[in-house]
């Protein structure tokens, strides 16, 4: 994956930029030892390294702002990070830059049942969102498999979901507000603890703008009423192709889940061994959540488990307690660090009409036959949200090669179909070559004045999301 060589202009004032840095900042907010920037020079997606110049750890808007101040002066790029879970390398660092980590912002600011929000610091992590107000009984819905880790911050940059976004959207649509510091250091506030906001959609174009446009330092979010009950139902089928067909039946009756989550056969056989699930031995199985009264529960499984008994399960298993509920969710929720310890693996990102699974899963099965490579598929199908893993091995020369290629055919396959590049992952720099497949040359075009406006001198974030020929040519 190509970098930007750095600006030695930069390099050469390291010095000067990270003094300044230190009149501003607490005396241990300023990293610049090269060990200790080890932990920064990549995320997620860890095939793609490059230590940053140096990191800082503000722990307010006001030093995000001073922080912001000194780069723009300097013409310095800076690659905003929130806890590094990004799977697209949305915060891998140049080596000329400074990496503004948020992680010290993590403070709740302000509940309010009666408004159903809370305003959160950036910082903070996404389960303990909801740990802040379930004792109340709430919640905050979108939920990353990452939630235990990932923060606000990163969930905004990259519009993150969740297994339970198809009832509930991704993070767009549970945003109500944020505060951000813009690439000179102003401090600017959009939308709030109200339902909307006139004049242009500012807080649309900012959710999932991926670091390009502002810092955001603080957050406001919908809260919901924790539903009266949730059960889930699991269900088993001997192919992939089957178990896409189900989904797509289901979502045609109108009916919607919570929740439905696809699993294939390498990913419950890696989930089994790393959390002994107790999942049945089938080749694709789904995890379909409904919640409501009792009731309401049991018409809605009903109707759910007819028509997957029109495709002929192998198994069909409806919990019957909170215990066996979080034992089905168990091997669901582990499933990426299961399938991290037999391979390396690449998971993608891509998102496709429902009614196309079918189509997708075959001919993904047919791109690993070719390519030599496994796969393990885990997703969101409700939202034909996939997440295929591409299983390779990072110390053999030309495997993660073969790897970027197949996983661009399978981005390909879903923009041919109908859909996009990605879902809930963002471009970073793993799809940034793709933009083109996607977009025409006069959408990027659109897109990058969008970025001129709010960081004319394109010093956030550099290398991602437009390919780099295009955006070298628009700055010139």
């Amino acid at each position: 994956m190509q970098m930007p060589e750095p600006r030695e202009d930069i390099l050469a004032r390291k010095d000067r930029i990270v003094s300044r840095l230190r009149e501003v900042l607490p005396a241990d907010a300023v990293i610049d030892d090269g060990i200790e920037l080890k932990a920064y020079e990549c995320d997620a997606l860890s095939a793609y390294r490059c230590p940053p110049m140096c990191a800082v750890l503000p722990t307010s808007t006001a030093e995000v702002s001073a922080v912001m101040k000194i780069c723009h002066a300097e013409g310095v790029p800076v690659v905003p990070r929130g806890s590094g879970t990004s799977l697209a390398g949305g915060a891998l660092p140049t080596a000329d830059s400074v990496i503004l980590g948020v992680a010290r912002l993590a403070d709740v600011l302000e509940v309010d049942y009666a408004n159903r929000f809370i305003r959160v610091e950036a910082g903070r992590t996404n389960l303990s969102v909801t740990g802040a107000v379930e004792a109340d009984g709430f919640f905050y819905a979108p939920d990353p498999s990452s939630q235990l880790a990932c923060a606000i911050a990163g969930n905004i940059a990259m519009n993150s979901g969740g297994a339970h976004c198809l009832k509930y959207g991704v993070t767009t649509n549970n945003l109500m507000g944020v505060k951000m510091v813009m690439a000179d250091g102003e401090v600017i506030e959009i939308g709030g603890a109200h339902l909307d906001a006139g004049g242009l959609d500012l807080l649309g174009l900012v959710c999932g703008s991926e670091g390009q446009l502002g810092v955001v330092t603080e957050a406001t979010l919908r809260i919901l009423a924790k539903p009266e009950g949730a059960r889930p139902v699991l269900i088993g089928f001997d192919s992939n192709v089957v178990a896409g067909a189900c989904v797509s039946d289901i979502i045609k009756t109108g009916i919607v889940p919570v929740a439905i989550e696809f699993m294939d056969r390498p990913c419950i056989e890696a989930t089994e061994a790393f959390t002994g699930a107790g999942y049945p031995d089938c080749e694709a199985l789904l995890i379909i959540e409904v919640e409501g009264s009792e009731a309401e529960i049991d018409d809605q499984l009903s109707r759910i488990i007819a028509i997957a008994e029109r495709h002929d399960p192998v198994e069909v298993r409806q919990s019957a307690s909170p215990e066996q509920s979080a034992k089905i969710w168990l091997g669901r929720k582990s499933a990426f660090g299961a399938m991290g310890q037999i391979n390396d693996y690449m998971c993608l990102d891509g998102t496709i009409p429902v009614s196309e699974l079918p189509h997708v899963l075959g001919r993904i099965g047919e791109l690993s036959d070719q390519y030599g490579l496994k796969v393990g598929n885990v997703f969101h199908a409700g939202d034909g949200n996939m997440h295929p893993l591409i299983l390779y091995n990072a110390n053999t020369p030309g495997e993660l090669e073969k790897c970027e290629a197949m996983g661009a055919d399978i981005l390909k396959l879903c923009v041919e179909v109908g859909g996009c590049l990605t879902g809930e992952h963002g471009v970073g720099i793993e799809k940034r070559d793709l933009m083109g497949v996607q977009y025409t040359p006069e959408d990027l075009d659109m897109q990058m004045a969008v970025k001129d406006v709010f960081d004319p001198g394109w010093i956030l974030n550099p290398a991602k999301v437009f390919p780099l020929d295009v955006s070298a040519a628009r700055r010139g």
